[in-house]
């Protein structure tokens, strides 16, 4: 392991709005689950959450935007989460928090109904067969997200991959979820919004190829999901 990536693994731990629970600690009640609003952020403000979050650019720009809600963001990869969470932390924004954990374990640190948004941005498509259960909108994970969602809580997907994009339509139509916004060509929309402006790094890359990207915006039909 390189001696930066070392550096910035240290530098994780002193960061106060970075959390690193072990296993053990989420087998065995995590201590922020169901409390994220009354010990974590301290205030009642709708919590949402940006999974596989990487660097961290979409949690920080949309905290700024959205003073009066609290962000977490969500990724394995202590390397990545360090960027946002340094420039939050630099910036005293009070209202963003990373946890590291990986995604299917989401369960174990919210509580039911914790939850009032999920963004998914640029996320693997994993485009093998043998690997679309880790595709983040099939249905082994919307059923997680159903358990930590508030009623109604809306779950946001901006990708440049349309087949991504073309499979997680299949899924809100074949499970009957309702969608409230899709586009394939996400700057030349209707649907467009200010906050959908902002760019990652992996996003930026994507558009000076000319590649369009593609946003749709759906919440669960509570009937058809178990976990």
């Amino acid at each position: 392991m390189s001696k930066n990536k070392l550096k910035k693994f240290a530098e994780l731990e002193t960061f106060p709005h970075v959390i690193q629970p072990s296993l053990e600690e989420l087998n065995n009640s995590f201590k922020n689950q169901g409390k994220w609003n009354s010990d974590f952020f301290k205030n009642s403000n709708p919590i949402v959450l940006e999974l596989g979050c990487g660097k961290g650019e979409y949690t920080v720009a949309l905290a700024k935007q959205f003073p009066n809600k609290n962000f977490i963001g969500v990724d394995i990869k202590g390397s990545r989460i360090w960027s946002g969470a340094k420039q939050s932390f630099d910036e005293k924004l009070n209202n963003v928090a990373f946890l590291r954990i990986r995604i299917g374990m989401i369960c174990k640190c919210f509580s039911k109904k914790e939850i009032d948004e999920v963004w998914i941005t640029f996320p693997d498509p994993q485009l093998k067969r043998r690997r679309a259960r880790k595709r983040l909108t099939h249905p082994k994970f919307l059923r997680k997200y159903n358990v930590i969602l508030k009623e109604n809580g809306k779950i946001h997907l901006k990708t440049d991959s349309q087949f991504l994009h073309g499979f997680t339509l299949g899924i809100i139509a074949g499970e009957n979820h309702s969608l409230e916004d899709s586009t394939v060509d996400l700057y030349n929309s209707e649907v467009r919004r200010k906050h959908m402006d902002i760019k990652t790094f992996y996003e930026s890359k994507f558009l000076k190829q000319g590649m369009p990207i593609t946003y749709l915006r759906f919440s669960l039909n509570l009937s058809l999901i178990h976990i």
